[in-house]
């Protein structure tokens, strides 16, 4: 009798969305297998969506010229990406960012792979490798059984970091007497008429104040198997990014650069920036703060920045541990387990960082899948393209021994000459790229 399903997709993250959906337009019928909604949560989701997101609403720079997150969102709009489609049908004001209406992204890709007649969601927990063909994509916070499971056939412990999550903040209760609608030197999107983000200012003394409050405020006490896992220094605790220096916030989420106070017409000693997180405009996320502060703190503390003195918070910080496998020792080029080839991952799990990095490598596993159950190789994309940089990076690029998460970035790709202003460097990088991903394309 055949099978219900050729291959199984376990974890529906965005990773496990984007390959269960490639696959099945590919005429691949699937089993995907996702925990949430049969019983199961994780300490970050909030609903049984299929490709929540639980940080930020943001899938950072659209800059498809000189951005290499801009370029990888344009791969892979030209691979038919789910992701990327839902993403752009339902954006909110980012600036040059792609920013989206969290819980419509996220309820529109759960529709599409519920009614997709090739795919089979069943909500269920894995907890063993399957012996058939499978794609892993169960993200960062894989349960302790599969977890187990997979460490047993690598013979490899898992490497782990944390990751935090900012606050969200009703917009109605902030205080716009104090705070501003801007974008950085200007350069806000049509859809947010300009000004995309709400700007909270602080003087001297304020900052400082706050500062203080951050290194003092009361944090969340890990396990002692937790102690030593380190951040990803792409989302920083800003109370760890504190302890770096009392000037360090100002040169990064809380920079005042670009941004001209109208009751001034000067630049504020330091900014917190929100950020709409939904369609309403009525949830907003504090941009850069992530943070493992005590729920209580948090609401003392951030109650303190101009302009949020009456803030009602949608939902607070958090903090949770992620894992993710050593992919440079035990991945192929084609995202598979060496020791096992009919298992593939995808996703956060890999090492990449990032919602679009982690839906791209789910969308290169299906494909790679998709082409080895019809009797054919697919080339992998060219080191030149974002897509395959990252992809590159992940199965040998990297050195093993120092793995850590990496978002997609130019200093992954093969080095141009040193010519040419930056700006000029970074457009010969996406220009170089273009014509690599139209040639690779042309010849799969």
């Amino acid at each position: 009798m055949e099978s219900a399903f050729q291959i199984q997709v376990i974890g529906g993250g965005l990773a496990g969305s984007e390959a269960a959906w490639q696959l099945a337009q590919a005429g691949v019928r699937v089993r995907l297998s996702e925990m949430r909604g049969g019983g199961q949560t994780t300490p970050a989701h909030n609903t049984d969506f299929l490709a929540e997101m639980v940080c930020s609403n943001s899938f950072r720079s659209d800059d498809a010229q000189s951005n290499a997150v801009g370029l990888l969102h344009q791969e892979m709009r030209s691979l038919n990406s789910l992701v990327m489609r839902s993403a752009d049908e339902h954006r909110v004001p980012a600036g040059t960012a792609l920013a989206v209406d969290r819980e419509a992204f996220a309820a529109e890709i759960t529709r599409a792979l519920e009614t997709h007649p090739n795919i089979t969601l069943v909500r269920e927990r894995v907890d063993a490798l399957p012996t058939g063909p499978v794609i892993i994509a169960t993200g960062p916070l894989t349960g302790s059984e599969l977890a187990a499971s997979i460490a047993a056939r690598t013979g490899d412990d898992a490497l782990a970091f944390f990751d935090a999550i900012a606050p969200i903040v009703h917009y109605d209760s902030i205080n716009m007497d104090v705070a501003w609608k801007a974008a950085r030197w200007n350069r806000g999107s049509s859809d947010g008429d300009g000004k995309d983000y709400v700007n909270c200012p602080m003087n001297r003394a304020e900052y400082q104040a706050f500062v203080q409050s951050l290194l003092d405020g009361e944090k969340m006490q890990f396990h002692d198997w937790e102690v030593d896992t380190p951040y990803f220094e792409g989302c920083m605790p800003v109370e760890v990014m504190a302890e770096r220096g009392p000037e360090t916030l100002r040169h990064g989420p809380m920079k005042p650069m670009g941004l001209d106070d109208p009751r001034t017409g000067r630049w504020p000693y330091a900014v917190v920036q929100l950020r709409q997180d939904n369609a309403l405009a009525t949830l907003w996320n504090i941009v850069g703060f992530q943070t493992k502060l005590k729920h209580a703190e948090q609401v003392r503390i951030f109650r303190t920045i101009p302009g949020l003195e009456n803030a009602e918070f949608a939902r607070l910080g958090g903090i949770h541990r992620n894992s993710f496998i050593n992919s440079p020792r035990l991945l192929d080029t084609e995202l598979r387990l060496k020791s096992a080839p009919n298992i593939r991952f995808a996703g956060q799990i890999t090492g990449c960082e990032g919602y679009v990095e982690s839906a791209a490598i789910g969308l290169l596993a299906a494909k790679f899948g998709a082409a080895e159950l019809s009797g054919r190789t697919l080339l992998a994309p060219p080191a030149e393209t974002a897509i395959g940089a990252l992809l590159g990076h992940l199965t040998g690029g990297a050195d093993a021994e120092t793995f850590q998460p990496m978002n997609v970035n130019f200093g992954l790709m093969p080095p141009l000459p040193a010519r040419g202003r930056k700006l000029d460097r970074k457009r010969a990088y996406t220009d170089r790229a273009r014509h690599a991903f139209a040639h690779w394309v042309a010849r799969t």
